[in-house]
């Protein structure tokens, strides 16, 4: 399925609404509740089975991805500021949880994300640095030389910060 072009029109949901997918180990969809598929505009048909990414917005910087991968892929959880693109070309903020789950002997079997509505101020905080991220992975003629460009620029500003993003993002 072909990714549509951004509109530009941010899409919301109310305050008490969860968007939640699971995803098996390859980022696959395996499930998408209700709210999922009303905000993202796709039918459960359309979702399940594709990869998780099917609505990465384009101005999503790769390298947070490749940090919640890494976190998540270890066995630990994730709190991320995200911009997803609808099926239509919209796009939605969220602040995700992400979760490894696991089988009964310890063993990560897929993965769980529970979104919310996130807090506007720090959206705008946090789309500061996607962009200038996103300059930096863009900078580059080899997207994988950008994104780690870029993921050391973010782990530097971290580091500096003496926080790590879990902590930079609940202190937005």
């Amino acid at each position: 399925m072909e990714r549509p072009a951004p509109t530009g029109f941010e899409r919301t949901f109310d305050d008490d609404d969860i968007i939640v997918s699971k995803t098996d180990l390859k980022g696959l969809i395996t499930y998408a509740n209700h709210t999922f598929i009303e905000v993202a505009g796709y039918t459960e048909e359309e979702l399940l089975g594709k990869p998780h990414n099917l609505i990465r917005h384009p101005d999503m910087p790769r390298c947070v991805f490749k940090l919640l991968w890494d976190t998540i892929e270890s066995g630990n959880e994730i709190f991320a500021y995200v911009v997803n693109l609808c099926k239509n070309g919209d796009h939605y903020w969220v602040l995700a949880h992400v979760t490894p789950s696991f089988d009964y002997s310890g063993k990560i079997i897929g993965y769980h994300s529970s979104r919310r509505v996130p807090d506007r101020t720090a959206v705008s905080k946090v789309e500061a640095l996607y962009q200038s991220l996103k300059r930096i992975e863009d900078s580059s003629s080899d997207w994988r030389m950008g994104m780690q460009q870029a993921t050391a620029a973010l782990v530097s500003q971290l580091e500096e910060a003496g926080i790590q993003y879990d902590e930079y993002v609940f202190a937005l």
